[in-house]
Parts: structure tokens; sequence; C-alpha cells
């Protein structure tokens, strides 16, 4: 669409020439209830002014149809000054006003003001996603961080409906019998995608917060059909706990007159850092038996975006370049909340174990990119949401916190809050106000950590004495030769040893890894420990490697650890290992049968369980991977019948032994669908009833007749998502050709159910099936980034690139296609990243070939 990419450049100019007052923006959803109408009125009132009278600009809006334009009293014909994302304005005065009348489009994206009707009961919901550039599909907008402003919201609707945005909802006035209208409060000034609006029948639970300054109105709010399930109370015992530990630590008390936590359906991501106004997927309210790793990753959501209303909303980016900086330290600053307010103490282990796996991955990937990222545009943006921005982002922040020192970094957060609240800051405001508060020169750490790409590789060289002491000992340091930079580590190093049975650490020096080769002269003369932990502690952000007799133990004791971070940080390094062919995909495997019983944490159970079976369809040989892939579900569902009943592990290793059976398991999947054999302590509730139906579909024992069925109990939108997801993972032709049309030709499927259409496409053992869909993928990225939504375009991009055919053909037919059609950066970006993929499951393949 013309115009519809802003670039940075463009942004900067149009903030030079205006400053804006602020919104007033009038919607009628009376519509709403209606599944046949497909738009509602949109009245939107901008004041602003321009520093250079006379001069031009432009107002941000995607709709079907714009009805009025009126500038400063002036009548401009909309035909003439709107191209489908852009409004033009010419002879603008000092102060201005522009109003613009529109008909907006209800989405079924995830995108704008996203409309749900639920099949239990055939209610509306209506709720928005702004973030990047999407308040411009429900209100005219200067659509850029830096171009803040007040925001009053008008809204006409549904009397009976709960209507809930930034400011406190106000009492609904009667327009008529059955309809209301809510007129909010102005806001502060904040940033346009970080407005909101969520309307609809919605079930809330009340409470409040004494906060620092004034009592806080909570709200907690969900679909009344999944009321129910609505665990209100611990939601709210996190959200106490995270404002207690933040109006304390940031010495500022909560910026926004309340705080709503909204759980909305057909949720792009985890949840958005709406002002006072935050919504999150409702996924996170559990209908049926969750492990505890589910509610530790709720609590981090929660966390995460109440640390946004600090930083994000009250002192916001300038522009998208320092989107890693809004994400990184909402990040680090939940999981510290959450490791120091609440009983998941070992928040960093988790982190460590999850988060910076995400990190790694990405940072290995062609399109790896410094933290901080040049943003050349939106598109940019849209695409950069990864394990960079995030994960490795706050990994960074850990240690430079660790290396200024916690009390002097957080006053020069303090002093950072009280400089730029209500405004725009860059790194190089907060890098100014660290600087002063600990003294140190941050240029050479920035240079080194968050303007280059890519992660270094730590391992042990050392030589042993007769008495098998070391008699030296160094801390080699490498990189890659596309990111060569060696940077400055802080890490510490651990001596492991066996002692009654079990790894204890016997030992640990702290010290900065400078360089290709760092001596280690404190351990020199110590004997040689049974394991050697480099980046014990998880100080640093850098791959490690054990060396032989390390590893040895590793695979023979890595149940023995006494504490749980350690213990973690092996079984990362035994997967990077495999990820880099320098392990046998099978000994991997193999280790992690071997240990993943042993492991008391629930969330590196599960991803053991992932990672491992990720080895078995991908890193594994051709001529050896029905037999391994028969050998690892034999194995989990031996250890998924030896775990403890009712155990978050024996839920764990069933689910994963559901998803790697084979044909032979077929009837034993069923008896438990059926309840024909049950197993002590687990529940075969929905969530598992549907595992297990669709990987049943799978394996081709069960057909449409099958799910439909399972559809009648569960007729839920989840059921109706997770049967899309059965429907796609049928082994026929009409069955995959079916979930294409679904996934990437029609355009009135909501976004949810393309998504689980998605997961459900690429199944193991399907391969000469999908062959043919390598050509239809290719075929299909070429027009999708321009006919979809962002959202649903990123999902056929990445959920449906041929990752399960990992042949040198797959390569050579997508790198052919890159060279022939030389797509869009974004394209680009996505497509190399699968192609990547592939090329480093065929040097693991090479690597198990040789085992």
């Amino acid at each position: 669409m013309p115009g519809a990419n802003l670039t940075r450049d463009e942004a900067r100019e149009r903030a030079r020439l205006l400053s804006v007052d602020g919104y007033d923006v009038n919607l009628d959803l009376t519509s709403a209830i209606d599944q046949q109408a497909k738009t509602f009125s949109s009245t939107t009132v901008i004041r602003f002014t321009s520093t250079e009278p006379g001069a031009s600009t432009f107002v941000d809006l995607i709709a079907p149809r714009v009805r009025e334009v009126t500038l400063n009293g002036r009548s401009l014909d909309p035909s003439e000054v709107y191209d489908g994302a852009r409004i033009a304005l010419s002879d603008l005065a000092a102060d201005n006003e522009v109003r613009i009348v529109a008909d907006a489009a209800y989405m079924n994206t995830g995108e704008g003001l996203h409309r749900f009707f639920d099949p239990v009961d055939q209610q509306a919901y209506l709720y928005t996603q702004f973030e990047v550039p999407d308040a411009r599909r429900m209100f005219a907008t200067f659509e850029q961080p830096d171009l803040k402003g007040t925001f009053q919201l008008t809204v006409t609707g549904p009397a009976d409906w709960q209507v809930v945005s930034n400011s406190p909802t106000p009492e609904p006035e009667s327009a008529r019998e059955g309809v209301a209208v809510w007129r909010f409060e102005p806001t502060p000034r904040i940033s346009t995608y970080i407005t909101a609006l969520v309307a609809g029948p919605y079930h809330v639970v009340r409470d409040s917060y004494a906060g620092r300054d004034a009592e806080i109105p909570l709200g907690v709010f969900c679909r009344r059909s999944i009321a129910e399930h609505l665990d209100a109370e611990e939601i709210i015992d996190v959200t106490k706990r995270g404002f207690a530990f933040f109006e304390e630590l940031f010495d500022y008390p909560y910026p926004f007159a309340k705080y709503d936590q909204l759980f909305v359906p057909e949720y792009n991501m985890g949840a958005m850092e709406n002002a006072g106004c935050v919504t999150l997927r409702d996924e996170y309210i559990f209908r049926s038996r969750v492990t505890d790793a589910y509610y530790e990753s709720r609590a981090t959501t929660i966390l995460h975006e109440l640390a946004h209303m600090w930083f994000g909303d009250l002192v916001t980016m300038r522009w998208w370049d320092d989107l890693w900086l809004n994400e990184s330290f909402a990040t680090y600053a939940s999981v510290l909340c959450e490791s120091e307010r609440t009983r998941w103490s070992h928040a960093w282990t988790t982190f460590a174990n999850t988060d910076k796996t995400w990190a790694y991955r990405q940072d290995q990937l062609p399109s790896t990119h410094p933290i901080s990222a040049d943003i050349r545009d939106l598109e940019d943006v849209e695409v950069n949401f990864d394990g960079i921005t995030y994960a490795k982002g706050a990994s960074v922040l850990k240690q430079l916190v660790s290396w200024v020192g916690r009390e002097e970094f957080f006053a020069g957060l303090r002093h950072y809050f009280k400089t730029y609240e209500w405004r725009n800051a860059t790194l190089a405001d907060l890098r100014e106000a660290l600087e002063e508060t600990s003294g140190r020169d941050l240029d050479a750490w920035s240079k080194e950590w968050l303007e280059t790409a890519g992660v270094n590789t730590l391992r042990a060289d050392f030589e042993l004495d007769a008495d098998g002491k070391f008699s030296t000992f160094a801390v080699l340091q490498s990189a890659i030769a596309e990111q060569p930079t060696l940077r400055s580590h802080r890490v510490a190093l651990g001596l492991y040893d066996l002692i009654d049975g079990k790894l204890v650490r016997t030992h640990r020096v702290e010290l900065d890894v400078v360089g290709a080769r760092t001596e280690v002269p404190d351990l020199v003369g110590r004997a040689q420990p049974d394991l050697v932990l480099l980046n014990d502690d998880d100080l640093t952000y850098a791959k490690i490697r054990l060396d032989a007799r390390s590893l040895a133990t590793l695979v023979n004791h890595v149940g023995d650890f006494t504490d749980s971070l350690p213990r973690a940080q092996c079984w990362t390094a035994a997967w990077d290992m495999a990820r880099d062919a320098e392990m046998a995909a099978r000994d991997y495997i193999a280790l992690v049968l071997t240990g993943v019983a042993s492991e008391p944490d629930i969330n590196v159970v599960q991803l053991l369980l992932r990672t491992a079976s990720s080895a078995v369809e991908i890193y594994t040989t051709d001529e050896r991977r029905e037999e391994t892939r028969r050998a690892f579900a034999a194995g989990v569902l031996a250890l998924a019948q030896d775990a403890e009943p009712g155990s978050d592990h024996q839920l764990a290793l069933m689910r994963s032994f559901a998803s790697t059976a084979v044909d032979e398991h077929a009837g034993y999947l069923s008896d438990i669908l059926n309840g024909a054999i049950a197993l002590e302590g687990l529940a075969v509730d929905a969530e598992l009833r549907w595992l297990l139906v669709q990987n049943l579909a799978r394996l081709g024992a069960i057909g449409d007749a099958e799910i439909d069925a399972e559809l009648e109990r569960d007729g839920t939108i989840k059921g109706q998502e997770e049967a899309a997801h059965a429907r796609a993972a049928l082994p026929s032709a009409e069955a995959k050709a079916r979930a294409w049309e679904v996934a990437v030709d029609r355009d009135d499927v909501p976004n949810q159910t393309q998504f689980k259409t998605i997961r459900g496409f690429w199944q193991p053992a399907q391969e000469e099936l999908l062959a043919p869909y390598v050509d239809r993928y290719l075929d299909a990225a070429g027009w999708v980034w321009d006919r979809k939504a962002n959202e649903m375009a990123q999902y056929v991009l990445i959920g449906l690139f041929p990752r399960q055919l990992a042949t040198q053909d797959t390569v050579d037919r997508v790198r052919a296609w890159l060279d022939k059609t030389q797509p869009v950066p974004a394209v680009r970006r996505l497509v190399e990243e699968g192609v990547a993929d592939v090329e480093r499951a065929l040097r693991a393949q090479e690597r198990d070939a040789q085992a």
C-alpha cells in the first residue's frame, strides 16, 4: 500500500515540523454485534502546531473509506488527499486542527480493532493491538512514538458492555434503548501505539493496590465463557508483588490512574503494555491442567508488562531503533522481580535455559543484528521482535548491572525517569544517566555489546602435571568470521566434583576474559575436577564448550548437580554442541533420555523434550531417522509411565510422547483418549484430548469424522482452533490442499485459526506427501507480504517454511528463488532464516552419520 511503510527519515522530519497537543476520538461501535457489519464510524480531531506555517505534512490512516477531512475549517476532498494510508495536509498554520471522519474496519488479524464472536454464546468481543503502526486502523494518527499527545476517547456501544481504555472507565450515559455512551477523561501525554480500547460483555474481577501515592484500582477481565477458569486471585497477587517491587526499585509512583489486565481471544503475542490497559492472550487462562512452567511464564509476562508502565510508557523511545531497550529492560526487570518477590525464585535459571537459548539461536542466523539495530522503517521493526531484541538485550543489561553495580544502575534509572517523564528519550540519554551515577565510561562497553552482532564461544585450554593438577589454564574466546568481535566478558569459572554421588562446586574464580586468550593463574596447581564450568552463575552472554572429562561427567551425572543453574547451563552447552555438529544428534537424544527424568526444573524438562524431538526429526541422518523416532518415542513413553502420578513430569512426558508417537503407538494413544488405558494421576482433559486427537490424525488413525466428534464435545474457540490443527495434520493430499487454502489463500480466516492450521501442516513421516509444497511455499512468499496483514504474512513465511524437508535439494531451490526473485528485505530475512536452519540441519546430519 503506498505510504504505509513510514521511514525513519520521514518520522524525523515530521517530528521536527510538528508538536501534538491532543486527540479527540469518537467511535460508534453499535454495529459490532452484527456479524455482517464490516466497519464502524471513527471521527478524529487532532490539535497540533507547526514550526513552519505554510508547510505540508500527512496524517496516517488505514480505513476502507474516508468521508470527511477538514483542516482549520477548510474542507478537503478525500479522493484527492487520501491514498489509502496517508492523508496529505498542506498550507499548515502555526496552530492547527484537523477533523477526519472515516469508516474503519473491524479486523480479524489481531491488529487494529480486532473483533471476535465467541462460538459459545455468540457474544461480540473487541480489543485493540496497535504496536507497531496499527492505531491508524482505528483512528487517524501521527503514527510514530515521538509525537506524543493526550487522548480523549468517546465510545458509543451496547449498554451491557464493559468499555475499558487508558483512562478510568466513566459512568455510561444512556443514548437510547440498549445503547450507551462512555466519555473518557484525557490521558497524560502518551504515544499512539500504547493507546487502547477493549469492549464487550467481559467478566471482571476488581481489587486495588495501596500504591506509594494513591490507591490504584485493579481489574482482571476475560470472556464470560471462560470466567469459571479465571484464577484472578493468583494474577492479582503477582501483580501486587510487582507493584511493590517496582515502585520501591524505581523510586517513582505508578504513573497512571488505574491498572487493568484484559485477557483477550485470538491474540497474536503474549501481551501488550497499553498504558493502564494491558492486554494478554487468554490462553493464559488455563482451562485444563498445565505444568507450573506455564504459571511461571504467565507471571513473567504480567511483570514484563507492568515494568513497561515506567520504561516504555512513562518514558518512551524516540524511534524504533531503541525497541530493544524497551523490551530488554522489561524482560530483565520482570525476571529480577520474579526471582526476588515470587515463589519462582529460580527465575534466572529459567531465563538462562529458555530466553538465552532463544537468543543464541537468533544470534547465529544470517539475519543477526546488533542489539542496537538500525531500524530504517516500519517493515524493519515488524520483523525485529526477536531473540536479540528481548533475550540477548536482557542478558547484556544483566551483565551491565553487575559491571556498574546494582545500586548505581538503578540510581541512574531513577534519574532517567524523573528527567524524561512523559517525554521521549534515547539510549544515549540512558547512558548519560548511568555514567553520571556509576562514574564509568560506557562508550567501549556499548560499542562491544550493543553495536556488534554475534555470539562468542568460550572454552578451557589447560595442561596437567603428573599429579593431575593444572600446570596451565586459560580461557579461549572465539568468534565466527562473519562476526569477528571478541568482547570483554566478566565470567566465573566453577570447579565441580562428585561428592557422595552429587556434583558440588568446590572452587570458584571470577575474572575478566578479554581477547582470544586469558590466563587463569588462580587455577594453576589445583587438581583437575570432574567438571569445569565456564560462565558459572551465567554472568555473561556466550556459548560455552566442555572439555572431554567435563563432558563425560555431564553425560553420566547430569542429574546429580545440587543446583539448578549450572545444570541448566550444561544442558544448554550440550544442545549448542548438537546444533553446531560437535555432538552427534543420537548422543544428544540419548543424553536427554538418560537425564530428563531426574531433572527437577519443569521448564528445563519441557525444553529438553522439545530440543530432543527437533534433533530426532531434522538432525539425525536419513538412514537412521525412523529407527530413532521409534526409540525416542518408546523411551519417552517409558519415562511417562514411570513418572510420579499426577506430577508435572508425568504430564510433560505424556504430552511429548503423544507428539512423537509413531504408527505402532496409535492404539495406545487411542486407548488413553477413550479411557481404555488410564495412567494414575493423569487427567485426560480438554487440552490433552486435543493433543491426542491431533496426533492420531497425524498418524492417519482417525479422520474428519472423529475430529468433528471431538469438536462436538468442545465447541469453544479453542476447540475450533485445535480442530483446525488436527485437520491440517491428516496425512492425505486432500487434507494438505485444504489446509493450504485456509492458511495461505483465504483472507477471511481469523489469525489464530490460520496459526493453528500452519502448526498442524508440517508433520514428521509425511515428507513425500509434503514435497510439492516447497514450490508452493516459494510461490506464496512472492506475494504474501503485500496481500496479508503483517502478522499473518509472518505466520506463512516462518511457519510454512519447509524445515521438515531438510535436504540439499530444499536449500538449492530456496537459494535459487532468492537469487531470482530478489524479495523485499523483510521477506528475504525470514526466508534466509529458514534456509539457514536447513543448512545447519544438514551439517548436523553429516555429524550424526559419522557417529
